[in-house]
């Protein structure tokens, strides 16, 4: 192992906790959830400190460490939807946002040109806005109570920042598309 790769190690292993997780609220085992949930969101903030101060980004880096927040992220609205924890219509709209996005980017890639991606203002508010809300629903289930109105708030917050990030990513892309024309197979 070299020290260029503890970046990586720590996007893997936050990867890899999604298990945890998921098993965790299916027990609900909350406190337990809401301390792993919390330690992968703090690892992420080291593996990205470390990748950035020290120059240890790699392209691997550059996909294990979004593939892990989404695992997660996503993961957690399933879970927290299927437990009635989360209105299922926005782990349906969360899940579908997700899945147009992949599904155009793998399509410009493969068809267009090769996809630099960068995520938009609103998409890191909405991630954020998302972690916030299943930080706040778990908190809720621990119980550590917090106000009514906000969750409420972070939901129709979360709805919001979910459908404009993805039509604003549909929008761009598409035109990018348009611009540069499809590639011959």
């Amino acid at each position: 192992m070299r020290l260029k790769d503890i970046p990586n190690i720590i996007s893997a292993l936050r990867l890899i906790a999604v298990i945890p997780v998921v098993w965790l609220l299916l027990s609900h085992e909350f406190g337990w959830a809401l301390a792993l949930f919390a330690f992968a969101g703090v690892s992420d903030g080291v593996d990205g400190f470390l990748a950035k101060h020290y120059g240890w980004q790699s392209r691997l880096g550059g996909i294990l460490d979004p593939l892990a927040d989404k695992a997660l992220l996503v993961i957690c609205f399933l879970v927290l939807g299927s437990l009635g924890l989360i209105p299922v219509w926005l782990v349906l709209a969360v899940v579908f946002r997700d899945l147009v996005i992949v599904g155009g980017a793998l399509l410009y890639n493969y068809r267009v040109e090769i996809l630099e991606a960068a995520p938009t203002r609103i998409s890191k508010l909405n991630t954020l806005v998302q972690l916030v809300l299943v930080v706040g629903v778990i908190m809720q289930a621990v119980p550590i109570p917090l106000p009514g109105w906000l969750i409420e708030t972070l939901i129709w917050t979360c709805l919001a920042t979910t459908l404009v990030s993805g039509v604003q990513y549909v929008l761009v892309w598409s035109a990018k598309a348009r611009r540069h024309g499809w590639r011959d197979e």
